[in-house]
């Protein structure tokens, strides 16, 4: 006589067999049963684990895929930027911001998209956009982003600024990560040659040992001040190191830091005479 695989106890008294025979065949019947479930289980597993792969991989195509028109958006935009805030700029912050979202375990296409997007409506590259950012939003809106990762980048970008005593520390990890690139950037080597870019493009003198730095400022004040490149490094570019949110964003500035400060000893130096 055949049992089905699904046989249980239940099924013990309507058998017209001895025990022995019927102990033999209820065994067999579990184990087969067992393999049963274990290879459904298996199988289920396996479809579940190609689902998740397939989700994975196509979240990673819709990101290159932002990440990418982002990257050709600015690149348009600041086509003619020749002031330290052009496209390549913006590249490195991104390249930078990603790193340390690695390391920090924050969104990367949050942290991506903010990076991209940081200076599209900067206040001195677009003072008309820059409450709105209206740049950034039609951006985000004409690629399709879902809204929860449109308003994170936006405030992202929003926080992102040196404002001089009125600066923040962004509510968000992707926009810390953010803000430490942007700022990293603004110091090394880098750093120094972006604020002679700036002052140049923005007819500055380099240095004038006649005016004095001025530190302390609030946003109103920092926004409308006028100076010498030198002094940028003390009123805003000094500062940065201390003002880093990120355990990974603390240590690459250090070196940069450093840098930075042996470059204005020798600048210094050298307008003196004495090197």
């Amino acid at each position: 006589m055949l049992l089905p695989h699904f046989l249980t106890h239940k099924h013990i008294i309507f058998l017209p067999v001895c025990p022995q025979f019927f102990i033999k065949i209820l065994k067999k019947s579990i184990v087969a049963r067992n393999h049963f479930h274990e290879d459904r289980r298996d199988r289920y597993l396996q479809q579940r684990r190609g689902c998740v792969i397939l989700c994975q991989k196509g979240a990673r195509e819709t990101e290159n895929r932002l990440l990418s028109a982002a990257e050709d958006y600015i690149r348009r935009l600041f086509a003619e930027e020749y002031s330290g805030h052009d496209a390549f700029h913006t590249l490195r912050v991104c390249r930078t911001a990603l790193r340390l979202a690695e390391e920090e375990g924050a969104d990367p296409l949050i942290t991506g998209l903010a990076a991209l997007l940081h200076d599209a409506d900067d206040r001195k590259l677009s003072p008309e956009t820059c409450e709105t950012k209206a740049n950034a939003t039609r951006f985000l809106t004409e690629q399709g982003v879902d809204a929860r990762t449109a308003e994170a980048v936006i405030t992202a970008i929003g926080e992102v600024s040196f404002r001089g005593t009125d600066s923040v520390v962004p509510s968000t990890i992707e926009g810390q990560c953010v803000q430490d690139a942007d700022r990293l950037d603004a110091i090394g080597a880098i750093g120094a040659a972006r604020a002679f870019a700036y002052g140049g493009a923005h007819h500055r003198v380099m240095h004038d040992p006649a005016v004095p730095p001025e530190t302390g400022m609030d946003a109103a004040r920092y926004y409308a001040h006028n100076s010498t490149t030198v002094n940028h490094f003390y009123e805003k570019l000094l500062l940065l190191k201390d003002m880093m949110n990120t355990a990974a964003g603390r240590r690459l500035a250090e070196e940069r830091d450093r840098y930075l400060r042996g470059f204005l000893e020798e600048f210094l130096a050298e307008w003196e005479g004495k090197r």
